[in-house]
């Protein structure tokens, strides 16, 4: 299992398709909600894809919203989810927080996955809130400084 951050509008296209089959598909969110103005190459937004044996299987994107970085449309396919590849996403887009000094991340956790965010070191940062027709809440983690 790997991890990049997506250079080329192909690789981008990989995630869309990712991102659609989980939440779109499998979810409902409807589409028109699933994309939006981060979902392009010119570096307001920084996204990356998780592969399998060679397969792109997961995705995630990260963008600095006032100073905090927000970790936004994590996803993996739903063979390839209890493989790891979850944390393996969370711990790429913390390292590209750090890498662009961001001392905080917070993400917008679906209610099932709350306990999966705790292990990885975020609290509950909010009542729960409806998103897309699913409950979510906020989630909030400090960053240790990178390793020099």
């Amino acid at each position: 299992m790997t991890t990049q951050e997506i250079t080329q509008q192909e690789e981008l296209e990989h995630a869309f398709s990712i991102r659609k089959s989980v939440f779109v598909e499998e979810q409902g969110v409807p589409l028109q909600d699933e994309f939006d103005e981060f979902d392009n190459l010119d570096g307001r937004c920084r996204h990356i894809l998780a592969y399998h044996e060679g397969q792109p299987v997961g995705t995630g994107r990260i963008r600095a919203v006032q100073g905090i970085g927000k970790l936004e449309r994590i996803c993996i396919l739903e063979p390839y989810r209890k493989f790891g590849i979850g944390k393996r996403i969370i711990q790429t887009l913390e390292e590209i927080a750090r890498g662009q000094g961001l001392q905080q991340v917070k993400l917008h956790g679906q209610t099932q996955a709350e306990g999966f965010y705790k292990k990885l070191g975020y609290e509950t940062s909010s009542e729960m809130f409806m998103e897309d027709g699913i409950p979510h809440y906020l989630m909030t983690k400090k960053l240790a400084a990178a390793a020099r």
